[in-house]
C-alpha cells in the first residue's frame, strides 16, 4: 500500500486516543455508585482520567461489536453502556469477559438496568483460556470441521483489555487476533519496577518480569500494528490497530 495511506492510519489512532470535547465529562450515575463499591472493596481500577479517555475512543470508533477483558464489577463496562447510547448506529455486541462468576452477578444487574440482554454477553473463565479455546474453534472453522460455539464473536471493532499487571502484555498478545481489520485495542501500561530489586522477592520479579515481557510485546507488534501511547493522570493508555497490508507483508 502507498505510504501516505500508512501515516493517514497512523493519525487517526493518534485522534483516537485525544480528548473528545463532545463527550460528557461528568462521570455517569451509575458509574459513579460502582466506583464507590469498587472502593468499599477495596478493589484497584482504572482512573477516572484514564477511563475517560478510553470511553473518548470508544464514543469516536462507535463499535458495532465491543469486547471487554477484565470487566472486574463493571466500573468502566458502566461507562461504555453510557456511550453506546449515543451511537448513531446501535452496537450489535457488547462482550464482558470477568474471570470470577462472583462479578459477573454484578455485571448481569448492570446490563439489566441499562436493558441490554439482547445485544450483550457476560462470558466467565479465565481470558487467557478463552482466547485460546476460541483461536482452536476458528481454525476448526477453517478447515472445514465442526465447530463447537464459541462465546466471542469473527471480529471486534474495539478491544478493552484489563487484568493483572504482571500478565497484561500476554493478555494483550491473546486479543490482538480478535480486531478486526480497521479495530483497536485499548489497554494501559503496567507498572514501570523502580529502584533495586531483590531477585528472592517473587512479586517484585513479577512485575520486572510482566514489564519486561511489556516491552518486548510492543517491539514485536510494530511490524504489523500500529501503536499509541497517551499520557494522562494516574496511567498511560495505549492502543494498537492493525498496520494495512499489501501482499504478505505489512508496509
Amino acid at each position: 500500500m502507498e505510504q501516505g495511506a500508512t501515516s493517514d492510519r497512523a493519525e487517526v489512532l493518534a485522534h483516537l486516543l485525544s480528548k473528545d470535547e463532545k463527550q460528557p465529562r461528568d462521570e455517569p450515575v451509575i458509574a459513579a455508585n460502582i466506583g464507590e463499591q469498587l472502593s468499599h472493596m477495596g478493589l484497584d481500577g482504572w482512573s477516572i482520567s484514564v477511563i475517560r479517555r478510553v470511553r473518548d475512543a470508544i464514543g469516536r470508533i462507535q463499535p458495532a461489536r465491543l469486547l471487554e477483558v477484565g470487566a472486574s464489577i463493571g466500573h468502566r463496562s458502566a461507562w461504555f453502556y453510557d456511550a453506546a447510547e449515543r451511537f448513531e448506529t446501535p452496537m450489535t455486541a457488547y462482550t464482558l469477559v470477568e474471570p470470577g462468576n462472583k462479578f459477573a452477578v454484578i455485571l448481569h444487574r448492570l446490563r439489566t438496568r441499562y436493558a441490554a440482554e439482547s445485544w450483550s454477553s457476560i462470558v466467565v473463565g479465565d481470558p487467557k483460556q478463552l482466547a485460546a479455546e476460541h483461536r482452536a474453534w476458528t481454525v476448526a472453522a477453517a478447515t472445514g470441521m465442526e465447530i463447537a460455539e464459541t462465546p466471542f464473536e469473527t471480529a471486534y471493532e474495539a478491544v478493552v483489555v484489563d487484568g493483572p499487571q504482571q500478565s497484561r502484555a500476554s493478555t494483550v498478545r491473546q486479543y490482538l487476533p480478535l480486531l478486526s481489520s480497521g479495530g483497536v485495542l485499548l489497554t494501559t501500561e503496567p507498572n514501570h519496577p523502580t529502584g533495586e530489586v531483590d531477585e528472592e522477592d517473587a512479586e517484585a520479579m513479577k512485575v520486572v518480569h510482566g514489564f519486561n515481557d511489556w516491552i518486548e510485546l510492543v517491539k514485536e507488534t510494530q511490524p504489523t500494528h500500529h501503536v499509541a501511547f497517551m499520557p494522562v493522570f494516574g496511567g498511560t493508555v495505549v492502543a494498537w490497530m492493525p498496520r494495512l497490508t499489501s501482499g504478505p507483508t505489512a508496509q
